[in-house]
């Protein structure tokens, strides 16, 4: 980074982790919305036009893994810009696509770019922002992918029918360009340029084994894994099919779809800012247990509606449950791993949670075509009970700050 490099202020971190958020979200909720549209087009059968999400997600997978630890040894404002090229080239790419394999290809490298974005953007939050209020921060960065959900809920069926699914892949550049600006002259957040030498230039597989390396550091690794896993499955499985399932079972226009998605995103996101605020405030991992008893409720709950008004209410609410837990997994993974192999924890165990979650649309759409959609939502509504069991039993119960946090505050 170049001596006129500006000071990275806990603002701007956070708006720069903000938008690159937002624009993971905004792709794969505009990629549900299109999936329809590019299956009459290229001909695609329902597994294949699942699999575009689920490659997507395997390539965050990847780009999250490699991501996580480039940035814990070059830099993380350098490696957020790299991921937003390297999103912004393959989504471009996939307007252009042909058939459903170069698309395939273009969606999982355009992924792999996305993959970094949250954990280095939490990992650069953690460094930036006082201890004392890490868990409304990682918070708001958990909104960040919720704007983008409602900016895509709004804008693709009004967009959608008049430039076409190859022209919503060029709008999808927009939310990059802005990213890309808005922090690419930013300096390194001092805690991360205050590391050793050695620290810097630690090996990925070194920087693995840091996430294992006594029994206690396993559990906590192994517990956030479930928890982010968990937590994908089901918000995928939802946000992907539902705005199908509205439409071709209950009659549903795809406004009115939109209109379910936005009411349940603005659920959602007052269901983070109350985990930020909570967690600040309580035990985190007692809010854990009510927003998991919660999703588990609600889930099962919903499957047995059909009223429109009662689907727009109950959906706000399930959405804070089931989404709101976000809130708390930034903030969860900095508290429990050191500066220099946070962005790797962040990106190895959130990412691999959402590899696992890329599986619920596939999941969804089995158990919808070989059972019904009800029994679809109360498997859903069950594994949430797999997440109350990793809460109790292997995340620690207190909140803690690594030594090198020392500086930025206590955690009440």
């Amino acid at each position: 980074m170049s001596s006129s490099a500006k000071k990275l202020t806990p603002a701007k971190a956070m708006v720069a982790a903000v938008s690159g958020y937002a624009m993971d979200g905004f792709d794969l909720l505009i990629l549900g919305f299109m999936l329809t549209a590019i299956s009459a087009d290229l001909n695609l059968d329902p597994s294949q036009a699942g699999s575009l999400v689920t490659w997507t997600l395997i390539g965050s997978v990847i780009g999250g893994i490699i991501f996580g630890h480039l940035s814990d040894r070059f830099g993380r404002v350098r490696m957020l810009s790299m991921t937003i090229l390297m999103f912004a080239l393959f989504t471009g790419l996939c307007a252009v696509a042909q058939g459903y394999y170069d698309l395939l290809i273009y969606r999982t490298l355009a992924g792999m770019g996305l993959g970094g974005e949250f954990g280095i953007g939490m990992a650069m939050i953690a460094e930036v922002w006082p201890a004392s209020k890490r868990n409304r921060a990682s918070a708001y960065v958990g909104i960040g992918w919720q704007l983008g959900v409602l900016a895509a809920a709004y804008i693709t069926p009004f967009l959608l029918n008049i430039i076409g699914w190859r022209g919503m892949f060029l709008v999808g550049l927009f939310p990059a360009i802005v990213s890309y600006f808005i922090r690419h002259d930013s300096s390194e957040p001092a805690q991360f340029t205050k590391q050793s030498h050695a620290q810097a230039q630690l090996s990925f597989t070194t920087r693995l084994k840091q996430l294992v390396k006594d029994r206690q550091t396993a559990k906590t690794s192994l517990g956030i894994f479930i928890l982010c896993a968990v937590q994908n499955f089901g918000y995928y499985g939802l946000m992907i099919w539902m705005p199908s399932y509205l439409a071709k079972k209950l009659g549903f226009s795809l406004t009115a779809s939109g209109n379910w998605t936005a009411v349940t995103v603005m659920g959602m996101i007052i269901g983070i800012l109350l985990f930020g605020y909570l967690a600040d405030h309580f035990a985190r991992w007692k809010i854990f247990l009510v927003y998991q008893l919660g999703a588990f409720l609600m889930v099962a709950q919903y499957a047995q509606l059909q009223d429109p008004t009662a689907l727009l209410i109950c959906g706000a609410i399930m959405g804070l449950f089931v989404n709101g837990m976000i809130g708390g997994y930034g903030a969860l993974i900095s508290d429990n791993f050191p500066p220099h192999v946070r962005a790797t924890a962040q990106n190895v165990l959130f990412n691999l949670g959402r590899g696992v979650g890329g599986f619920g649309p596939l999941v969804i759409g089995f158990c919808v075509k070989e059972w019904s959609f009800y029994a679809a939502l109360c498997l859903l509504a069950s594994i949430y009970l797999l997440d109350i069991i990793a809460t109790l039993w292997l995340i620690p119960k207190q909140n803690h700050i690594p030594p090198e946090d020392d500086n930025l505050g206590v955690i009440g």
